[in-house]
């Protein structure tokens, strides 16, 4: 079983990227990833609900509107703010294949502030450390984070060192959006 699913989800991958060559989303990754980070979705400790932040629900409901905008089907949020979609697939008989899930979440870490996020783009970066303009003692070190000697040529984005940046998960809810964005154009062509 996990063989075949492997090989599905490379199949789909690469279906998916060659569409995407010739049908591009709506909106790139990257411009959604930018919107979500302005949307403050700071979690509360104990608050003992779900969602723990009332603010949450903002990143919710637009999230709900986009997932329309895009034409998915059954789109709602639960009573916890959690967003659900149906694309719906291209084969003859659907329900011969498994159903895909794609999860992400949107609270950010209740330890620093989600609010007045200032997104900061090092256009192809070019190795070294990072430092946070706006608060010149945070910086990303290539000793802390190896992998930005993986990263040479690539943009990366920071926050500006006041205010924590959220790509835990808002980049998986840009990815996702994307991805359903894509599918969604997937659908229309019957295999």
């Amino acid at each position: 079983m996990n063989k075949i699913f492997v090989v599905f989800s490379l199949a789909l991958l690469f279906a998916v990227s060659a569409f995407a060559q010739t049908n591009p989303p709506v909106e790139t990754a990257m411009s959604r990833f930018l919107r979500y980070i302005k949307i403050d979705t700071q979690a509360v400790e104990e608050a003992g609900k779900v969602p723990s932040s009332d603010k949450q629900w903002n990143l919710a409901r637009l999230l709900e509107k986009e997932l329309k905008d895009l034409g998915v089907q059954n789109v709602r949020i639960s009573e916890h703010a959690i967003v659900y979609g149906t694309v719906p697939g291209n084969l003859p008989d659907n329900s011969k294949v498994p159903t895909i899930g794609f999860i992400a979440h949107m609270d950010t870490s209740p330890a620093v502030s989600g609010a007045n996020v200032n997104a900061i783009i090092h256009k192809n970066y070019q190795g070294g450390d990072i430092v946070l303009p706006n608060d010149k003692t945070q910086i990303i070190t290539v000793e802390k984070n190896p992998a930005l000697k993986e990263l040479i040529g690539d943009d990366i984005i920071t926050a500006d060192g006041t205010t924590l940046l959220g790509s835990d998960d808002k980049s998986g809810i840009a990815e996702t959006m994307t991805m359903i964005d894509i599918l969604g154009k997937l659908s229309l062509i019957h295999i």
